[in-house]
This record gives structure tokens, C-alpha cells and sequence, in this order.
């Protein structure tokens, strides 16, 4: 289960709005927890993609470095990412498997003519084979020390 405050979801979903009609993505920084994984900081990056950047997103090594960083600064675990689809529907495309990792929480919000619609998670099969739908329970509000880049 991905536990993500109210704050933190209608951060992503004005990300995927205000990066229409391109894709966005970020990081998404947290605890690793028995009850579930908390998302509790978002590290925005740039979408690095130049050819197609209305239905692709990548990042850079240093992206990702950079990412861990924040991390470890706050005390905190890189838990996974986020991107949207920009009028497409919020589940992972056979691109989004080919350049996953197993392990992270996915998530994908779905923006339609530049409004955010449907959040979704999805965590990859160890095998890398598929993705499987991860539940997304909703904090009221945000925890303290929760932070946003």
C-alpha cells in the first residue's frame, strides 16, 4: 500500500497539469514501513526527453543521484515516481515496464486537456513480466516534517 497525504496528491496532479501536453515526473521520498510505504516529500525532476516528450518521460543518472541525495538529506528513502499521461488513461504503458525497476511504487496520474483525472500506483513484478496495481490510501492532512522540494 502507498500512503499519500491530500498535499502531496494535488501536488502531483498540478505537476501533470502544468507540465501539459507534455509528460512530467518526479521522485517520490519516503518510509518503507510494514503498514505501508509513505510517500513524504516529492522531488520534482525535468522530463529530459527531446524526441517525444507528450508520451515519453526520462531522467539522467544524475536525476536519479541527485533523487537518493534528498533522500538520505531528509532521512528518507527513495520509494518510487511519478509521471503523468497526458490524455491517455493512468495505467503504464509497456514503455513505462521496459524502464522500470521492481521494488518502487509507480505512480500515474492521468491528464485530460490539461485537468488532472484518475492517480494510479503499480509496483513491477520481480520478473520485471508486468506491473501489478498498488492501493493508494489518502492521509487527511500532512504528517509533521512533511516536506515538498
Amino acid at each position: 500500500m502507498l500512503i499519500v497525504n491530500k498535499e502531496i496528491a494535488r501536488v502531483i496532479r498540478g505537476h501533470g497539469a502544468r507540465d501539459y501536453p507534455n509528460e512530467t515526473c518526479g521522485a517520490m521520498l519516503g518510509l518503507d514501513r510494514a503498514e505501508g510505504r509513505e510517500v513524504r516529500m516529492l522531488f520534482p525532476l525535468t522530463n529530459r526527453r527531446d524526441d517525444s516528450p507528450r508520451n515519453r518521460f526520462s531522467i539522467t543518472a544524475e536525476d536519479f543521484r541527485a533523487a537518493e541525495r534528498a533522500a538520505k538529506d531528509q532521512g528518507l528513502e527513495l520509494v518510487g515516481w511519478y509521471h503523468s499521461h497526458p490524455d491517455h488513461p493512468a495505467k503504464p504503458s509497456e514503455y513505462d515496464r521496459e524502464h522500470a525497476w521492481p521494488w518502487y511504487s509507480y505512480v500515474i496520474v492521468s491528464v485530460a486537456g490539461g485537468e488532472p483525472r484518475d492517480m494510479t500506483s503499480w509496483l513491477l513484478s520481480d520478473d520485471r513480466s508486468h506491473f501489478e496495481p498498488e492501493e493508494i490510501a489518502s492521509l487527511m492532512s500532512a504528517p509533521p516534517g512533511t516536506a515538498h522540494r
